[in-house]
């Protein structure tokens, strides 16, 4: 809410190029917990008789609500393609497909903004999900993706959403959707077992895996987006789901702290 208040958001978005914004759970508490920008809010909802969760959603929606005005004129010079505010699903419906989806469906008409992403995670159910509120017209950001397989799933019900779409005869140029691929975190974890090989052909691989599986990731993309099938409903308007590589902070201190981003910058991909 600082963010929004002092004006800081405002001054990044038109000084520092800035395309959009995510959120997620963990933000939103460090944010409410570890400052006093939401107490006379918290207090206001509170006396109204809100629940705690209640609480927490009408202090998240306000921020997004307010970032996404932020970004209205950003939408709007890119019909859609930037200026996104990525909102995120309670954890607790990660493995409940009907409950994501309705969940998604519900948030997003709350929030009333046509350029809110509803976050939603990687799980199977998830991605099944996503496929539904694709069709529905719903903008969504898949997030939690570490694997090659996971992300052609991915991949797979953003068409079929589209598909699924069109045959309703419904607009597809309004649907945007992007994939967070997780890039760090797989260092983390492969560096870790290259480390414990203890051979100096292993240690010479650290810092590698995160980078190979992304660029792995991003020829599926082309693959899939370059395709005829997609082709088809690019002609009646539809967007690619773009990439998005999240987790591009490098967790190693002895990394070059741009060394995801700059490995990764390529046509129509996202880093946040």
């Amino acid at each position: 809410r600082a963010l929004l208040d002092s004006g800081k958001l405002a001054r990044m978005i038109k000084e520092d190029g800035l395309r959009g914004v995510t959120s997620n759970p963990t933000i939103f508490e460090k944010a409410i917990g570890a400052s006093h920008d939401y107490d006379e809010a918290i207090r206001r909802l509170a006396a109204q008789g809100k629940t705690p969760l209640e609480i927490f959603e009408g202090l998240a929606l306000d921020d997004i609500r307010a970032a996404a005005d932020l970004f209205k004129p950003l939408f709007e010079e890119t019909q859609g393609a930037d200026g996104y505010v990525s909102l995120e699903l309670p954890p607790a419906l990660a493995r409940e497909a009907k409950g994501i989806h309705a969940e998604a469906l519900r948030l997003f008409k709350l929030v009333g903004r046509p350029n809110v992403m509803i976050k939603i995670p990687g799980t199977i159910e998830g991605v099944t999900a996503f496929e539904r509120a694709t069709a529905d017209g719903v903008p969504v950001n898949v997030t939690l993706l570490f694997s090659q397989q996971r992300y052609a799933l991915v991949a797979e019900a953003y068409l079929r959403g589209l598909e699924a779409r069109a045959k309703r005869k419904k607009d597809l140029s309004r649907v945007a959707s992007v994939a967070s691929f997780f890039v760090s975190r797989v260092d983390t974890r492969i560096d870790q077992m290259l480390e414990a090989a203890g051979s100096p052909a292993a240690k010479a691989l650290r810092g590698k895996a995160a980078v190979a599986n992304a660029k792995l990731a991003y020829q599926h993309y082309k693959k899939e987006f370059g395709s005829a099938r997609f082709a088809k409903l690019q002609d009646a308007g539809a967007r690619p789901q773009r990439l998005l590589w999240a987790s591009t902070v490098t967790k190693n201190p002895s990394y070059r702290d741009v060394v995801y981003v700059e490995e990764l910058i390529g046509p129509d991909t996202v880093d946040t």
